[in-house]
């Protein structure tokens, strides 16, 4: 059985949490009930765990290529719980003096985050920010502190963009990032999509429409334009299984297509 965690300060755990629904999905233990009931309705649609594992795999991927190109400085937006092949962790398997900034608007994220990250170790950080607010984040001291941007950059946004509705304009977020990163930085991004599950998709966003934060599918063009600026690595803007998969069980992971992903760099 699952084990709730303490309700911090100011939380309401009655309202179904996007990170911890998404925590639940992958097996973790701080959620509470609304979460796991939540979660479940969304399990009965199709293989959840599954498509959460795929995305959990593909930031792995992803960072690891990042590091291996020379980048040790990344900025992760809308972490999450934490979980297994952190940021942090994946990238200081090649680059071990990495730095990482965490950023997350919930306090239970940072709650956690915090506890998990309790070190002498300076160089990893969680700011408690806003995603959908990109000029505190990136002028947040702690920002400041470990991220030298006349440098390359990875700045990571995997899983977060499809809780930013149209009017909170996901594009404008990515372009102000661009605006800082060097030349050389790297874009990850991973978006939900129901290109392939129309029908499905409507259920899903009825659900998220009690929670804490929306779900907004988008069409693998609209996902392209968060790319704008960028010069996208092959194989491009693609479904999760097909973006350089390491193993061959990952091409197979169920509910694949409910993913699009991309890496690109920032020309000079």
């Amino acid at each position: 059985m699952t084990n709730a965690p303490r309700v911090p300060r100011g939380i309401n755990p009655n309202v179904p949490n996007a990170a911890r629904m998404y925590d639940y999905y992958l097996g973790g233990k701080d959620n509470f009930a609304a979460d796991r009931e939540a979660a479940e309705k969304i399990m009965a649609l199709g293989p959840s765990r599954e498509i959460c594992l795929a995305n959990r795999r593909f930031l792995g991927r992803a960072v690891r290529y990042v590091a291996e190109r020379g980048i040790d400085q990344f900025i992760d937006l809308g972490t999450g719980l934490p979980n297994q092949n952190n940021v942090h962790e994946v990238a200081r398997t090649i680059q071990p003096d990495a730095r990482v900034v965490y950023v997350d608007y919930d306090p239970v994220v940072v709650v956690h985050a915090r506890a998990l990250l309790a070190s002498t170790d300076t160089d990893i950080t969680i700011v408690h920010a806003d995603v959908r607010e990109p000029a505190s984040i990136l002028d947040d001291p702690e920002t400041k502190r470990l991220i030298d941007f006349s440098r390359p950059v990875g700045v990571v946004f995997v899983g977060v963009l499809h809780c930013v509705t149209d009017q909170e304009d996901p594009w404008g977020i990515v372009a102000a990032f661009r605006e800082r990163m060097a030349p050389g930085s790297a874009l990850i991004v991973s978006h939900l999509t129901d290109d392939a599950h129309p029908e499905v998709g409507v259920a899903a966003r009825e659900v998220y429409r009690n929670a804490d934060a929306p779900l907004v599918h988008r069409s693998r063009d609209r996902v392209k334009q968060m790319f704008d600026g960028f010069d996208l690595v092959e194989p491009g803007v693609t479904h999760v299984a097909d973006w350089r998969p390491e193993e061959e069980w990952e091409k197979g992971l169920a509910g694949g297509e409910w993913w699009y992903v991309g890496v690109a760099h920032k020309p000079s």
